[in-house]
């Protein structure tokens, strides 16, 4: 490990990894509630199973991308970072809030949170995704500024480069959207436009800049090809990114109430977005053929081509097929969305914190790889979950065209619940698979425990 302020990020890792296991826990829980509705009623009622869920998805990958950051950082910057003890301090915030806030979540009914929890104050709560109370939110915001200015400081004292640059601009900008969390107008269609600007133009803006400097921050170590080439990829990905996804939030306003043209604005931006996840693939696959050198640590290179596939698949393929206005209409709000939820999240945001880790834990423990025996565990973890996430995804699409036919497009539509039961079968395949997720998830965690021949030191 160059640099000793690089162990920080471990703490966060470790974090992360044990709230994705939160996160597929309670996602197994709800799918076992879709076919058995009063599973665990009414301990965990489904809207809070739901909420957990979520919630634990967004905590885990912010901590995933913060501990790939304080790694990352330093090691561009080629200087230690600003305040490693600020580091840790936020994390320790960070952790006990988000712990409290699932538990009061889990504890209390929702309302009575949001009475405890300062709501009258600023009222904030209630709205998908943005559950959290008023204090969490606060201190969201302390510690998102904390880390920015810790690793902003780490960058202007050391080198600059264009990986560090991206993926400061993809961190200041979660953060500035993350504010309109604060904006909850009375009017539920100014709601919807300004929500979209925090959940939206996260995930399909600047999230995607924090996944492109974290790829090409491994694929310049795993491979050995020149910083310059890489860079250049990575310019013209970032470009692309902010031109699609930024004017493609309109895909969201196609039923809100906003004007009819955007329509046109949503389908022509959004159908172009997989572009940039297609060049994101490419880059991968090209760097890895181009590669100098045979890296020890294949399961990390493994992580980085799987990240620029499924990236593609699902945040690409699966968005363009129900993203066209036309099409919007009969498929928004179907399983079929829930489809390309899962599968781009894994694939674009799941994968490269994965990824990441795999690559930056083995070098914190001293040494440039895991053993084989357990790079084999984890490539078998990579498998599980991925085939998984496929399939997951591919249940959830069939459920999703069953349900527009019989309950929107037939001449004789039937009500929601006589849907839900018809399409079942599927929700028990999805339970299934989700199953075998969460064997990889395990496997994967047990990778980084199995002994055996070690590999080269850390440089």
């Amino acid at each position: 490990m160059p640099f000793q302020s690089q162990g920080v990020a471990k703490y966060y890792f470790m974090a992360a990894i044990a709230l994705f296991a939160g996160q597929i826990l309670f996602g197994l829980i709800m799918g076992l509630q879709y076919v058995w509705g009063d599973f665990l009623f009414p301990a965990i009622p489904f809207n809070v199973a739901r909420m957990v869920h979520t919630n634990l998805l967004i905590v885990w990958l912010l901590f995933g991308f913060m501990g790939g950051a304080y790694y990352l950082i330093p090691e561009e910057s080629e200087t230690e970072l600003f305040s490693p003890k600020l580091a840790m301090l936020l994390f320790w915030v960070f952790l006990v809030a988000g712990a409290l806030t699932i538990v009061g979540y889990l504890a209390v009914p929702y309302a009575t949170l949001a009475k405890y929890t300062g709501n009258d104050l600023l009222e904030t709560m209630g709205r998908e995704f943005l559950e959290q109370p008023l204090i969490t939110k606060v201190g969201i915001v302390i510690v998102a500024l904390g880390f920015l200015f810790n690793i902003s400081m780490t960058v202007l004292k050391g080198r600059k480069t264009a990986i560090s640059t991206v993926l400061l601009l993809g961190l200041w900008g979660l953060a500035v959207f993350f504010l309109f969390s604060f904006y909850n107008p009375s009017n539920p269609v100014e709601d919807k436009f300004f929500w979209w600007w925090t959940v939206h133009l996260w995930v399909e803006g600047v999230w995607e800049l924090i996944l492109g400097s974290l790829l090409a921050f491994v694929l310049i170590k795993v491979t050995g090809v020149d910083r310059e080439v890489i860079e250049k990829w990575l310019y013209v990905i970032i470009t692309l990114t902010l031109v699609t996804g930024v004017i493609g939030t309109g895909h969201h306003y196609f039923w809100i109430g906003t004007p009819e043209y955007w329509q046109w604005w949503g389908s022509i931006f959004s159908a172009l977005e997989p572009i940039p996840f297609f060049a994101m693939t490419v880059f991968a696959f090209n760097m890895v053929n181009r590669r100098r050198r045979e890296h020890p640590n294949r399961a990390a290179t493994l992580w980085a081509l799987g990240t620029g596939v499924m990236a593609f698949l699902g945040a690409g393929v699966w968005g363009f097929l129900h993203t066209l206005a036309p099409v919007n209409y009969y498929t928004h709000g179907t399983q079929i969305t829930a489809a390309h939820g899962h599968m781009a999240f894994y694939g674009a945001y799941a994968m490269v914190v994965l990824c990441m880790i795999s690559y930056a834990m083995p070098i914190m423990r001293g040494r440039a790889a895991n053993s084989n025996k357990a790079q084999v565990l984890e490539m078998w973890s990579f498998w599980l979950m991925t085939i998984a996430m496929v399939f997951i995804t591919l249940f959830l699409t069939a459920a999703g065209i069953l349900q527009v036919w019989l309950q929107r497009v037939s001449d004789t539509p039937l009500p929601f619940m006589v849907v839900q039961d018809k399409v079942a079968l599927f929700y028990w395949m999805r339970e299934w698979t989700g199953v075998v997720f969460l064997i990889g998830l395990v496997l994967y965690i047990l990778s980084f425990f199995v002994k055996g021949e070690s590999s080269a030191k850390a440089a």
